[in-house]
């Protein structure tokens, strides 16, 4: 009997997903990491259109999930010197970023890839260690900075794709009539339900035999990306939009996410952490790959734990978590550099060792939080 590629992904997927848990709990390692490596190391080397599938399915699930961490109404009832020093976080990260890019001369992509933030593997940190003030609050940080992350890939997208161009000025105006769109739904849901509050204990029931909550959590879900394919806007936008949406409106239904969490980190999430593990080409792995990678993985690191300095009064050495959780880029530096050497802003090397830098800071920063939480307790 011939086991052909298509079987032994399945069976090798499959047997990932079962002993992760059990690896991650014998090293004390994230389960996040331990499946990203043994993605690198096991899954074959074959395109599959349903994996890839798959892992974009579990990237865009992560980011409703992380959505669903952010409630519109209290990021606004926020103390206001909270929200004005995550302004200036941001500004500081950019600031940084461009600095280091140009005093060493580095590729001018870097000063978008360097400013990268996404608040996805917050949830695998929030899984490990349980929910903690200075995670919050990275949180709220990671909100803004990942939408600005988001509208700057776009918009990056389509500069290498058209150039100066009027499909780039196309693409622009299509994505700032989009944020106005979310914005004018956004306020009038607020109205809506203010006149109207017994109706979103219709649209979204705490307990319903058919599952209603999820049905409808779900149907926004796919509506959305639909939306976003057809105007040729990045999905991983509406995917966090719809969380945000969920979580600000139907606050009365804490037990969605509770239900929508176990098929994401228990099946299609692992899926794309193993994914990304598979992308990594082991055989191109030099020692100036490696020294190059741990270069950009400590400069993103340290521009983080810098500019969260700011927050030195408010949460004394904590600050350096709030860099370490900001410092996991993962999903959007492996999306900016994917579409970087697509267009042949970076070289075959750069992408692989943007790649490594990627599972890199995510390995030293998950590492690093439960150290200094370890420490802390």
């Amino acid at each position: 009997m011939i086991i052909n590629a298509d079987i032994l992904l399945i069976i090798t997927i499959s047997l990932i997903l079962l002993v992760s848990p059990f690896i991650s709990n014998i090293l004390k390692l994230p389960i996040a990491i331990v499946e990203i490596v043994l993605g690198a190391l096991f899954i074959p080397t074959n395109d599959n259109h349903i994996f890839d599938m798959l892992a974009e399915f579990g990237f865009l699930y992560l980011m409703l999930l992380a959505g669903m961490e952010v409630n519109l109404k209290e990021i606004i009832k926020s103390d206001t010197i909270i929200l004005k020093k995550a302004s200036l976080y941001l500004v500081l990260l950019y600031i940084l970023s461009i600095g280091i890019v140009y005093i060493l001369n580095l590729n001018k992509i870097y000063t978008v890839i360097f400013p990268l933030i996404s608040i996805g593997l917050m949830l695998s940190i929030q899984q490990e260690i349980g929910k903690q003030n200075w995670l919050e609050l990275a949180l709220k940080i990671g909100i803004f900075g990942e939408l600005l992350s988001i509208l700057v890939l776009t918009i990056t997208s389509g500069y290498v794709e058209f150039g100066f161009s009027v499909k780039l000025l196309y693409n622009i105006l299509m994505l700032i009539g989009f944020s106005i769109l979310i914005a004018l739904i956004f306020i009038f849901h607020r109205t809506f339900f203010w006149w109207f509050p017994k109706i979103k204990y219709l649209v979204m029931p705490k307990s319903n035999k058919y599952f209603q909550d999820v049905r409808i959590a779900m149907s926004l879900f796919f509506i959305m990306i639909a939306f976003l394919i057809l105007l040729h806007l990045d999905v991983v936008l509406g995917a966090f939009l719809v969380g945000i949406f969920i979580s600000t409106f139907f606050p009365h239904n804490k037990e969605l996410e509770h239900k929508l969490t176990p098929f994401g980190f228990g099946f299609i999430i692992t899926i794309f952490f193993i994914h990304v593990g598979n992308s990594i080409d082991i055989k191109s792995i030099s020692f100036n790959m490696i020294k190059d990678a741990i270069f950009i993985t400590l400069s993103m690191i340290s521009i983080r734990i810098i500019a969260s300095i700011i927050f030195l009064k408010e949460l004394k050495n904590k600050f350096i978590e709030v860099g370490l959780s900001l410092s996991m880029p993962l999903t959007l530096l492996i999306a900016t550099s994917t579409i970087a050497f697509q267009h042949k802003f970076i070289s075959n090397y750069e992408y692989n060792v943007l790649i490594f830098a990627a599972i890199l800071e995510v390995l030293i920063s998950m590492i690093g939080i439960k150290i200094l939480e370890k420490r802390a307790n």
